[in-house]
């Protein structure tokens, strides 16, 4: 997308806030840098809860699933935004608000009620919610977008616009080397994760419709990889001027690998490579991969 001369004052693109919460596994470095506020939802592990980004860093998560332990994640809360909200609505900011999908946590639905709340005690706070309808980069995507618009210039209505544009094309695929997290979670039964085990199955999965979805069973990582790239090249529009963005959950080696393929076969705008966060590895495991892209570009 081309952005066009700065449209908006600097004191205009101040006072534009951008919201999002840990499950979108940017950097906590590169949000602070941006200035995008993020409310964290909330690791369980056996050692106590913890503020996800803010209070654990993923490498943690991936120590206790090393040991065979099962952490557990809590939406953000509504007390935490009804206290992140307010704090913009009496500084006179507006904002937009990008959330993990509606359909895997509860935490859109709390901003929503807290956005409500709000409304009655300042009701010209102009503040927009907005479903990513993904999750992990897949969400960070929209963030990232609505981050590059707000340096550009553009105004709340069209920034709103296009994450809302992002969500609804974006391609989310992921796989996983354990199936037993996905069974523990709901999204495989018991059986198929032991004899998948067994047989050495890969599953692609992809969200959609804001869920989580098994679409494919590949026997084999290599298998299951070239599916992916096969998915980019068949489905990503205007490959060339997109931001292409890839996760993974302790395995850098992988996701170094699938770097390099995309950056010499398609040669996108960017490639962003994240490290998925305590809230999604919790559900996901260890080796988890992602791919995230646009099906429609303009």
């Amino acid at each position: 997308m081309e952005y066009p001369v700065m449209k908006l004052t600097l004191e205009e693109a101040l006072l534009m806030k951008i919201f999002t919460d840990s499950a979108c596994d940017l950097a906590y470095a590169y949000l602070q840098e941006n200035d995008v506020e993020v409310f964290p939802l909330t690791t369980l592990l056996d050692t106590g809860e913890y503020e996800d980004m803010i209070e654990i860093q993923a490498d943690k998560v991936y120590e206790m699933i090393g040991r065979g332990g099962h952490p557990k994640t809590s939406q953000v809360s509504l007390e935490k935004f009804l206290s992140g909200f307010r704090k913009a609505a009496e500084a006179g900011e507006s904002g937009i608000y990008i959330s993990l999908s509606a359909k895997l946590s509860g935490t859109y639905q709390a901003a929503f009620l807290a956005h409500q709340q709000l409304k009655e005690e300042f009701p010209d706070f102009d503040l927009r919610l907005v479903d990513s309808m993904s999750a992990s980069v897949g969400e960070g995507l929209s963030v990232v977008e609505a981050i590059e618009m707000r340096e550009a210039g553009f105004t709340l209505d069209e920034i709103e616009s296009r994450v809302r544009f992002t969500a609804a094309n974006v391609v989310s695929l992921f796989t996983v080397k354990d199936l037993n997290y996905l069974a523990d979670g709901g999204r495989l039964s018991k059986s198929s994760a032991f004899f998948g085990g067994l047989l050495n199955i890969q599953p692609l999965l992809e969200v959609i419709n804001g869920e989580l979805v098994p679409v494919e069973k590949l026997r084999g990582r290599k298998k299951v990889m070239n599916r992916m790239y096969e998915r980019l090249r068949d489905e990503a529009d205007m490959i060339q001027e997109q931001n292409v963005f890839l996760c993974h959950s302790d395995d850098a080696e992988a996701i170094e690998e699938m770097r390099q393929y995309i950056e010499e076969h398609f040669h996108p705008r960017r490639i962003y490579v994240n490290t998925i966060g305590s809230t999604i590895s919790s559900h996901t495991g260890l080796g988890t991969l992602g791919l995230f892209f646009l099906k429609k570009y303009e």
